[in-house]
C-alpha cells in the first residue's frame, strides 16, 4: 500500500462555505480525521505523509489541509482560529456524509479536535492528540516557549538559518534536521502567500478581540469528555512536557503516553510506536 499513496492518488478538493479544502483520503472502515500542527510551510502531507499508510490499513483516513494551511484557502476568521477552524472541519465532515469520526491531532490540530469535542458534542468519538495546543497553560516554562519564540522570529524574518533554528526546537534528535528537509520546508513557507496567510492564522489566534469573546479550554478542561489520549514528547521546546500534567489531572476521561528523547514531532521520532499506540487506542472496545 505504502507505494500506491503518492500526493497525488490521494488528493481530493471541496468548496464548503466558501472555503476550499485539498484534502487526502485513503483506505476504509471507520473515518479518521488526521490534523496538522501550524508551522510554517506545514501540510496535512507534509506532517502525516510517513504515518498515512499505516492508519489507512485500518481506518478510512481524511487528512485535510486546515484552513489557510496547505492548499486550502484562507476565509475571513470572526473568532479564535481553533474554534473557527473546528466549526470548519466540521461543515467538511459534513459535506464527506460523516456524522461522526475518530480524531488524530497534532499540536494546532489537537487543539481543533479538541475544541470540536468541547463544542460540538457528538462528532468526536475518540482523539489521540500529540503535543496538543489549547488544553493547558505552562508551569515552568516561558510564554511563549521557545519554540514559538523561533517560530515568531521566522515569520518577521524568513531566512534558512531562521527556519533551521525553529526546525532544530521541534526535535530532539537532531540528526533529523537534513538539508533535504530545511529545503523542503522552506519552498513551502516562502511560497507565494503563505507568510501572509501565516500572518492571518495567528491574527485570529491572537486577536483580542476574539479573545474577549472566547472562553479558553484550558479554563474549563472538564468540558472536554471524550474519550482522550494525549501523546508528549518530554523533550518538547514548543508545547512543553509541564503542560500534559495540568490537563492530565483535570479532563475527565484521558490517559497520557509519555515519550522519553523525543521533541514535538511524535509522529516522526517515534513513528513506530506511535502508529501502535494511537491505533490501540482509537480501536480499543471494537474487537
Amino acid at each position: 500500500m505504502t507505494d500506491e499513496l503518492t500526493y497525488e492518488s490521494t488528493k481530493k478538493a471541496a468548496t464548503v462555505d466558501g472555503v476550499e479544502f485539498l484534502y487526502h483520503e485513503a483506505g476504509s472502515g471507520r473515518p479518521l480525521i488526521m490534523l496538522h500542527g501550524s508551522g510554517p510551510g506545514v501540510s496535512a502531507w507534509s506532517n502525516f505523509r510517513h504515518n498515512l499508510p499505516v492508519f489507512a490499513e485500518h481506518f478510512r483516513v481524511i487528512m485535510p489541509d486546515l484552513p489557510g494551511f496547505g492548499a486550502s484557502s484562507l476565509p475571513e476568521f470572526k473568532e479564535v482560529y481553533s474554534l473557527d477552524a473546528a466549526r470548519r472541519i466540521a461543515g467538511l465532515m459534513d459535506h464527506l456524509g460523516i456524522e461522526s469520526a475518530l480524531f488524530i491531532g497534532n499540536s494546532m490540530g489537537g487543539a481543533v479536535a479538541a475544541e470540536m469535542a468541547a463544542n460540538l458534542p457528538g462528532r468526536v468519538e475518540r482523539m489521540a492528540i500529540m503535543g496538543s495546543g489549547g488544553l493547558s497553560r505552562s508551569l515552568f516554562q516561558t510564554e511563549p516557549s521557545e519554540g514559538f519564540q523561533k517560530l515568531f522570529a521566522f515569520l518577521q524574518d524568513p531566512t534558512r538559518e531562521r527556519m533551521t533554528e525553529w526546525v532544530r526546537t521541534m526535535l530532539f534528535d537532531q540528526a533529523l534536521v537534513t538539508d533535504e528537509l530545511i529545503d523542503e520546508r522552506m519552498a513551502n513557507a516562502t511560497a507565494d502567500g503563505v507568510l501572509a496567510r501565516n500572518a492571518a492564522v495567528f491574527g485570529a489566534l491572537l486577536n483580542p478581540a476574539f479573545q474577549a469573546a472566547y472562553t479558553p479550554l484550558w479554563t474549563r478542561p472538564d468540558s472536554v469528555t471524550t474519550p482522550t489520549l494525549m501523546l508528549w514528547g518530554r523533550e518538547d521546546r514548543m508545547l512543553p512536557y509541564d503542560q500534559a500534567h495540568f490537563a492530565n489531572r483535570w479532563m475527565p476521561n484521558v490517559e497520557l503516553h509519555t515519550f522519553s528523547h523525543c521533541g514535538h514531532w511524535i509522529q516522526i521520532e517515534r513513528k513506530k510506536e506511535f502508529e501502535r499506540i494511537a491505533i490501540e487506542f482509537l480501536t480499543r472496545g471494537t474487537d
